[in-house]
């Protein structure tokens, strides 16, 4: 790889970290092109020459690594904490919305089903899909029971030992 080469690839990676970073704080509709550029120290217009578009950046920047479970399992708990933990406003209106607003129903279907997808790249098995499937359902799952029922139940488990317990049953999961 020549020099210009690996300064491109490293300028491509720090993109992508900014990436990742502002997709995970602010989502897919709140990240815009000139934040990850500032957050990568770049021009918005070397992340349009390297990725050609915001979704070409988001598709990228979501993917998770292929044949890793213990990769996998950490970015699971990640998201698991992230949700657990909180959830940014559009996050919370989407999913509000979600059964009431066909166009944040498709909003949500269509995100629910590249998680999937992703997921199951990232496992290996002949269920993988199933397990992928099962496992974002979980994570929906409790995000809802948490954030919109607002189940007791929450009230008397510390935050680590919920991290805990959700780290084994993703990790089962993933494997």
């Amino acid at each position: 790889m020549t020099t210009r080469d690996a300064a491109r690839a490293r300028t491509a990676q720090r993109i992508l970290d900014a990436a990742r970073q502002e997709f995970a704080a602010k989502g897919f509709d709140g990240a815009t092109i000139r934040g990850i550029a500032a957050e990568a120290g770049v021009d918005a217009s070397l992340v349009m020459q390297h990725y050609s578009s915001k979704a070409a950046l988001f598709a990228t920047a979501v993917q998770l690594p292929g044949g890793d479970d213990r990769l996998t399992a950490e970015h699971l708990l990640e998201v698991l904490t992230f949700r657990l933990g909180g959830l940014p406003p559009e996050t919370s209106a989407l999913i509000r919305s979600m059964l009431t607003v066909p166009e944040a129903t498709e909003s949500m279907r269509g995100f629910l089903d590249e998680r999937v997808d992703n997921l199951t790249r990232s496992m290996d098995g002949d269920d993988a899909r199933l397990r992928a499937l099962l496992t974002v359902s979980g994570i929906l799952g409790l995000t809802i029971t948490q954030h919109f029922l607002k189940l007791r139940a929450f009230d008397d488990v510390p935050q680590d030992e919920l991290l805990r317990a959700a780290h084994a049953w993703l990790k089962a999961g993933a494997s």
